[in-house]
């Protein structure tokens, strides 16, 4: 690739290019708030339908699981097929994820996803057999695969940088939303008609797409630089100045084009290595600290513990949206690291609180406390109650940091690989839990608390603070090679 400035740009192009990365930068210390305008606001609720329709994807096997294994004569082993299947399908999603997003678009890529879900919907809602249903899980999985890249990477390139981490993180607070609705609702109808209420988001999001901008940054990755700024003036309001944010944009862009087009083995050079270990690290830290298995079979652990699963199931809907709602908010003000310190250290203590949990019931030496201790365990687990701030942090901020540390030659190689390897660590752990519980329920919880204690060493170390910069800033201070 080279650089596209001859003869593609706007005629004001030109006198963007003038302005000084240091006239720039001065400009945006006098003016570092942008406001949240109608078009930011409505494109990202559009976005994060796909959200809604991942968590809804997450939350459905545990209300159903009893259900379906009745109906269809099920076997737990064929139950776990089903329940971990969706992470299968969601690597194969994964792995195409940044290419189409970089071939297609964010819009367009958003709704290609859509079209899956709601194929796998479709297939679950008339399976009479369980290989149709497994079916229709795969398919929802490679469309929530595609879905779980795109849609955060979509809002942190039209948001400005002010906002970007509250904006971004609503990612996480419709994914959390979406379980929560699955749970309360499945406690009381029939799995078939969970299924169709699953169809509902995936139509909304496929209508909403169509009145949308796309992404600038994408649009200038391409070379369509009056796309980009109408896009971008559009996004900040029709009196707003652009030319700051266009002209940093633009500059970085034709920066990035002197390099060649990155395929997957080009990321394990020097250059991207602290970008790829941050963005791979915490998403392996992330899954392998057990959040999935536990939203995938959360009513088999309260009934494990000895608890009633509709009061467990909800217990945990009214405690976990204000606590992720309450993360959004906090999301630009503290920062991401401090957010994803107390959140893992949360996890930490709730998964510790559990195993110590089952190990009293085993032993038999408090058959009154046990269930209570593994509720309270769970609940942190989700909700991340330690400290009395902030939940789901390691739910949500890893993805907030994936889709702003990389820069947009390698975006789409790297997101892919980091969606993976989330994805990878989702299948292996949900798979494995049910037959881990039957060899160790306390042992599994005692892990997944180590594994979280070693998060918090990890994001003390290696992980930068994100907040109030730029995604060029970011990326070139993750990769100082860009701006020799």
């Amino acid at each position: 690739m080279g650089s596209r400035s001859n003869g593609d740009g706007p005629s004001t192009s030109e006198s963007l290019l003038l302005i000084t990365t240091e006239d720039r930068r001065q400009r945006r210390s006098n003016n570092s708030s942008s406001p949240a305008t109608p078009v930011v606001v409505f494109s990202t609720v559009v976005a994060v339908s796909g959200s809604y329709v991942f968590g809804s994807a997450v939350g459905f096997s545990s209300p159903a699981q009893t259900g379906i294994m009745d109906d269809l004569s099920m076997s737990l082993e064929e139950y776990s097929v089903f329940g971990s299947i969706l992470t299968i399908g969601a690597m194969v999603g994964a792995v195409m994820s940044g290419k189409i997003a970089d071939q297609l678009g964010r819009r367009r890529t958003m709704g290609l996803s859509e079209m899956f879900c709601l194929l796998g919907w479709l297939a679950i809602l008339y399976s009479k057999v369980s290989w149709l249903l497994d079916v229709g899980r795969l398919l929802i999985g490679y469309g929530i695969g595609v879905l779980s890249y795109v849609v955060p990477v979509y809002i942190a390139e039209i948001t400005p940088q002010n906002l970007r981490g509250a904006f971004t993180t609503v990612n996480q607070l419709m994914i959390c939303i979406g379980v929560s609705v699955m749970w309360l609702i499945g406690t009381f109808i029939p799995w078939r008609t969970l299924a169709l209420i699953g169809i509902i988001p995936c139509i909304l999001q496929i209508l909403g797409l169509l009145f949308i901008p796309e992404s600038p940054r994408w649009l200038a990755k391409i070379g369509l630089w009056k796309e980009c700024e109408s896009a971008l003036q559009q996004l900040r309001g029709e009196n707003a100045d652009i030319s700051e944010e266009a002209a940093e944009i633009r500059d970085y862009t034709e920066t990035l084009d002197q390099l060649s087009e990155s395929r997957v083995f080009d990321l394990f050079q020097p250059e991207y290595a602290k970008s790829l270990i941050i963005g791979v690290g915490l998403m392996v830290l992330q899954q392998f600290g057990g959040v999935n298995a536990i939203a995938f079979y959360a009513n088999s652990i309260f009934i494990s513990a000895g608890f009633s699963s509709s009061i467990g199931s909800i217990a945990m809907v009214i405690v976990q949206v204000p606590f992720t709602l309450l993360g959004v908010l906090l999301m630009d003000v503290s920062g991401r690291r401090p957010l994803l310190m107390v959140s893992a250290a949360g996890t930490c203590l709730g998964c510790f609180l559990t195993g110590i949990s089952f190990l009293l019931q085993d032993l038999q030496e408090s058959k009154g406390v046990s269930p209570i201790l593994a509720l309270v365990g769970v609940l942190l687990k989700f909700k991340q109650v330690f400290t009395g701030s902030f939940s789901l942090g390691m739910g949500g901020i890893p993805w907030v940091i994936m889709s702003e540390i990389f820069p947009i030659n390698i975006k789409g190689s790297a997101g892919s690989l980091v969606t993976v390897v989330n994805w990878f660590g989702s299948w292996v752990v949900s798979y494995a839990f049910n037959f881990l519980m039957k060899f160790s329920t306390e042992g599994t919880f005692f892990m997944f608390s180590s594994i979280c204690c070693v998060t918090v060493l990890f994001v003390a170390k290696l992980v930068p603070e994100t907040k109030g910069r730029t995604l060029e800033e970011i990326q070139a201070s993750m990769n100082p090679f860009i701006v020799n």
